[in-house]
């Protein structure tokens, strides 16, 4: 019986054991398997709080600019604000573009406008200097900038290799354009100023059909912007029949000229043509007469219209001619003209101020078509993005006319030039 009784628990214990392990799962171990865990179901039904931020933001292949919220637009004022008879051209060139970020109401698509200045020193040195420390800082949109073509030149190529866009209101050389070898033209550059291919033939032609000139004697400093100028004009005043009967040169920093002044006397020109400096320029009217050239006239350009000229030369600067950027006739320029004067106490010492006010309007009129806006109010600007919309300036009106820009970045070709002489201390404009 005994037996019998422990055989029936044995087969119950069997049973027990089979039915078990034909029963399903538990839930611990087939839950998990059946369902998503419940913190992963957010990631998969979704977006994170990022992703609307990453669709805003374009794609450019030199790199996106990104304004945060409340954070300024910044561009880059980069002239040259030291150096002797030079630095007025920066000095003013700064002054009109805070002008025109006050007359755009400080602001651009909701952020103010910042402009972060940098001395180039109107040197390769001084360019190169500026534009690495520009580079460098990844919240500068672009470049008002540089004032001097030596600058300008190495600045470009830096410019060009980070993916930034300058626009030079001053910077005429004309190899900067591409002229004659487009290889010298960077994709960084443009610029809101005439090319000197029309300032030189410009000075050539009204020295020899208005002053009546026939022959001429040349005086470059070995800058880009004094060298190449001196060449358009001697291609275009041998044109027409003129004579270069002396080419000379002298450095930046000379202050005794005489060596130079009496080769040139011996050679016995019509007009001395010096587009140069103010400071070298000042010495070269001084001398003039210790070699007997005093009834000789000189002529400069841009780089001499300037009052630290009048100063350097005193009375021997009278009566002296540039060629330069024509004043303006339109209601525009006159209405900034005033609050200059009102703002500052004096007319503009240097030419280029109205170009660097246009440059500001052409570099925010591009922001303006292609930044886009997040969902939280942060601005984007892609790099490429820009540079091809400032390429693409076509009719914009500035202060100084209109801006249509082609693909070596010249958008002022046409702009007007015109002939100034000091009269009575003061540079007059005597060509319409």
């Amino acid at each position: 019986m005994k037996k019998a009784k422990y055989l029936g628990i044995f087969i119950i214990l069997i049973a027990a054991v089979a039915l078990a392990a034909c029963q399903p799962a538990t839930p611990a171990t087939e839950e998990p398997m059946a369902e998503e865990p419940a913190a992963e179901e957010p990631a998969a039904e979704e977006p994170t709080a990022e992703e609307p931020m990453e669709s805003a933001m374009p794609e450019d292949e030199w790199g996106v600019i990104e304004v945060a919220p409340g954070d300024p637009v910044r561009i880059a004022t980069n002239t040259v604000t030291s150096g002797a008879g030079v630095d007025v051209f920066g000095i003013n060139q700064n002054r009109f573009a805070a002008l025109a970020v006050e007359d755009l109401g400080g602001e651009v698509l909701g952020h103010p406008i910042e402009l972060v200045a940098e001395d180039t020193l109107c040197s390769a040195e001084g360019g190169q200097t500026a534009a690495s420390k520009t580079v460098n800082d990844p919240s500068i949109a672009a470049v008002m900038g540089h004032t001097c073509s030596s600058s300008c030149v190495p600045a470009a190529e830096i410019y060009a290799q980070a993916g930034y866009t300058m626009v030079s209101p001053s910077c005429t050389a004309p190899s900067l354009a591409g002229y004659p070898d487009m290889a010298t033209h960077q994709v960084s550059f443009l610029r809101s100023v005439f090319n000197d291919l029309g300032q030189g033939k410009f000075a050539a032609e009204w020295a020899f059909n208005e002053l009546g000139a026939r022959s001429v004697a040349t005086i470059h400093d070995g800058s880009p912007y004094a060298q190449q100028l001196v060449q358009v004009f001697t291609d275009n005043f041998t044109a027409l029949g003129g004579e270069v009967v002396a080419a000379e040169a002298v450095n930046v920093g000379d202050t005794d000229m005489r060596p130079v002044l009496t080769t040139i006397a011996a050679a016995g020109p019509d007009l001395i043509y010096v587009p140069i400096f103010p400071a070298e320029g000042g010495f070269i009217a001084q001398q003039r007469a210790d070699v007997g050239l005093e009834d000789v006239p000189m002529m400069g350009a841009d780089g001499l219209q300037t009052a630290t000229f009048i100063e350097a030369g005193g009375d021997a600067a009278e009566g002296q001619y540039a060629s330069g950027p024509a004043l303006p006739e339109s209601d525009a320029f006159q209405a900034v003209l005033d609050k200059y004067v009102a703002e500052f106490n004096e007319e503009p010492p240097a030419p280029f101020g109205p170009n660097a006010y246009d440059g500001i309007l052409m570099i925010v009129d591009a922001i303006k078509k292609v930044a886009v806006e997040g969902e939280d109010g942060t601005l984007y600007i892609g790099r490429k993005a820009l540079n091809d919309a400032l390429y693409a300036t076509d009719g914009l009106q500035g202060i100084t006319g209109s801006f249509t820009c082609d693909e070596r970045g010249d958008c002022a070709f046409a702009q007007g030039i015109a002939v100034y002489q000091v009269q009575d201390g003061a540079w007059v404009q005597v060509t319409d």
